[in-house]
């Protein structure tokens, strides 16, 4: 395979979670999402397509640099977190948008951001482009957690479906 059929398969490769967490965000977000307490300061929804595709996009490229650049023991550790990472974040939706588990999803997604701070940290020796493309996904994850965070405590005590 060449390299730009994996630099394009490792940048798509994140947009299939993508995909299929919208599927599930599309159909909680008037039925539950909005019926929820959510603080006034929180992103529109209209907002959340863009910037995820753009995040997914950019975490895509990243991994294929450290593929690309990576050698060893270094390259392995930082695709594992990468990888790591990546199924965090397709976990993070199903959780609070699919089963409705608000704390469970603050849990997990506070992993994520760890996870993440990790993998900019196992990128940068290899390609400091690579950690730089991650350092946005963390400051949305970053808000996303404070949002969880939020939502979570604002509706815990609530009875919902």
């Amino acid at each position: 395979m060449s390299f730009s059929k994996i630099a394009l398969g490792l940048t798509f490769l994140p947009h299939i979670g993508g995909i299929v967490g919208g599927l599930i965000t599309r159909n909680n977000v008037k039925q539950w999402y909005e019926t929820l307490d959510r603080p006034p300061w929180r992103p529109p929804n209209w907002a959340f397509g863009p910037v995820w595709t753009s995040l997914y996009t950019m975490m895509g490229y990243a991994s294929y640099l450290i593929y690309r650049d990576g050698i060893g023991q270094s390259r392995e550790r930082a695709l594992t977190l990468y990888g790591s990472q990546l199924l965090l974040n397709w976990l993070w939706t199903p959780i609070f948008f699919g089963y409705h588990k608000l704390g469970l999803a603050f849990a997990e997604i506070t992993l994520l951001l760890a996870n993440i701070g990790l993998c900019i940290n196992a990128f940068y020796p290899i390609n400091r482009t690579a950690a730089y493309l991650l350092v946005p996904y963390f400051g949305w994850v970053s808000l996303a957690t404070t949002l969880s965070y939020s939502i979570w405590q604002r509706n815990k005590d609530k009875k919902r479906n």
